[in-house]
Parts: structure tokens; sequence; C-alpha cells
């Protein structure tokens, strides 16, 4: 694969073989796929885990990194985000993680324009989020070591998160069976036809899985944001000791973070037994290296096809 920008790009196969490579660095297999390439990491918004994820990644296969910070980059000058990657392409990186909030900015980069630099999506606006599905998908496989029949859902910002939107097309395409919760004006068309809507209580008695997001004010009215009520907001969706106990022994709580402790989730329950919070983000380095050795595979497998073409021509 020379790019990784959805889940709806990925094959089932393409989804396992991943996850068996991202295991398989867990366990400790070395790659050496990285040395002496750069990476660049393009980031037009903040970032924590993703970022430093894909940067520890690159630098356990070997990466150099090429600093970039959007605020004092050329495109504060007008540089579109096509002469941004072209002149990383230029100067040697080979692979750019890309975060942008316009939604599919990647469509431009791959169907309009011959790049050689592989491209792997950060995350698009409210669009999709490969790598933490991925991450996710890998920490749940660890757990309950299939995807059929699990019980998964989702409770939160459903309409502006990636996250939702990458997790909920995959899981069902994997034959998982999806459910929602929270507030239902978040609970959108796209989301109904994958899943019902249920109150938080019932989710947890219920769920194999409970993932929680974040409510993403950044993305919300201003009129939405005034009325909003941290408080009210937890006592109806908000997963405490009490909903905890309510759940089966072997219930995976996730959230692909940040948290917001007290909003969506309890403070106590970040990190209780059943939290893979934190584990999520352990693994995101292992998943994040294999899928930057999937793109640059392309690579080897095009110079070794490239070196018998001229063997042949020198015979």
């Amino acid at each position: 694969m020379k790019n990784i920008l959805s889940m709806s790009q990925l094959s089932n196969q393409e989804v396992y073989d991943l996850i068996d490579s991202a295991m398989e660095f867990k366990s400790g297999k070395k790659s050496k796929i990285g040395a002496d390439k750069f990476a660049i990491n393009l980031f037009f918004e903040n970032s924590t885990r993703t970022k430093s994820s894909f940067q520890v990644a690159e630098m356990k296969l070997g990466m150099n990194e090429i600093q970039f910070d959007a605020s004092t980059s050329s495109t504060t000058k007008g540089e579109s985000l096509y002469d941004t990657v072209k002149t990383e392409e230029s100067i040697g990186a080979s692979v750019a993680v890309i975060r942008h909030s316009q939604d599919k900015y990647y469509e431009d980069l791959v169907n309009n324009h011959d790049l050689k630099i592989h491209i792997i999506n950060g995350g698009d606006g409210t669009g999709q989020h490969p790598s933490q599905s991925l991450l996710d998908l890998m920490t749940i496989y660890e757990h309950f070591g299939n995807f059929n029949g699990l019980k998964v859902g989702i409770i939160g910002d459903l309409s502006h998160s990636r996250v939702a939107h990458s997790n909920a097309e995959i899981l069902t395409r994997l034959g998982a069976q999806m459910y929602f919760g929270g507030l239902n004006a978040w609970y959108t068309p796209e989301f109904a036809e994958m899943g019902p809507h249920m109150n938080v209580d019932d989710l947890c008695r219920e769920m194999d899985v409970v993932m929680l997001l974040r409510v993403q004010h950044e993305r919300l009215s201003s009129e939405e944001n005034q009325s909003f009520s941290k408080a009210d907001y937890f006592k109806n969706y908000g997963l405490d000791s009490t909903r905890v106990a309510m759940m089966k022994p072997d219930t995976m709580i996730m959230h692909p973070a940040p948290i917001n402790r007290g909003v969506e989730i309890a403070d106590d329950v970040a990190e209780c037994d059943k939290s893979y919070i934190f584990p999520q983000m352990a693994n995101g380095v292992f998943m994040r290296m294999a899928m930057i050795e999937a793109v640059l595979e392309g690579d080897d497998l095009e110079n070794e096809v490239a070196d018998k073409k001229r063997q042949a021509i020198l015979r």
C-alpha cells in the first residue's frame, strides 16, 4: 500500500495484517526499513498522542524526523498543502504524516498530483483517523481474539469525531454489533444505519467494549458551548464507578484521548481495572510502526523490480 488514508481504503485482510505486524513489533520484532529515511509530521491541528506516537515509531524504525511547526512554516505565507508536501518530498522525505482540519484533505494530494512521498492520514477534520482506529482494533483483538459478534458501544460527541466514524465503519465490517449513546443531536443518520441509540446504563450492562469520546468544544457553535453543562453531561452520559459496576467482568473501557476527567469519565474510572486507555496509547507506537513499515515496503518492492530489470538489460 502506498498511502494509508482511511479505513474504507483498507481491506479486512490488510487490517488483520497490520494488527499482526504491530503485535510482532510489540513482541520484539526489529526492522531496519526506515534506516537513512526521513519522515515529516505535518500537524496543522494540536496533538499530543498521535504526533509523539508517530515520532517514537519513526525513531524505532531508524528514521530521521524533519522538524515542522505549522505556525512558523510557509503555510502562514499562503503556501498550499500540496506545495508543502512536494517540498518535503523534494528534499528527501519518504513519509509524510498529516493532520489537517479539512475533511478529506488527502483527496487532492493523491488524485490530482503525482507524489512519490507516502502519506499517512493523522486525522482529517471530522472525517477519518485510521491510525487511532487501527490501534483500537489491535487492543480489542489482544483482549478478545476476534471481532465477530462483539457488542461495541460508542458514547459521546459522535458527529464531530473522526474516531467514531473510523471505528464504527471498520468494526461493522469486521462483524461487531454497534450501539451508540450520548446526545440525540449527535446521533446522525450515518450512525443510525450502523446501530441503535441506547441510554448509557443499558449500554454499560450489555456491551463488551465501551468507547468514550470527549465533547469537541472547538467544533461546537458558540451557542452550544454556552448552554453546555459539564455536571449535567456527566450525570446523563458520563462513566462513573456505579456504571462500571454494571458492566460484565471482561468489558473493556476505551477512549482515544485526550480525556476530560469529570466530564465523560470519572477520575477513578480512567485508570480502573477495566480501563484500556493507557494500553491503547502504548499499542499506538507499535501500530504506527506497522503502518510506516507497510508503506515503505512498497518502495523496497519497486526497487527490487527495478534492479531485476537493470540486470536483465545488462545480460
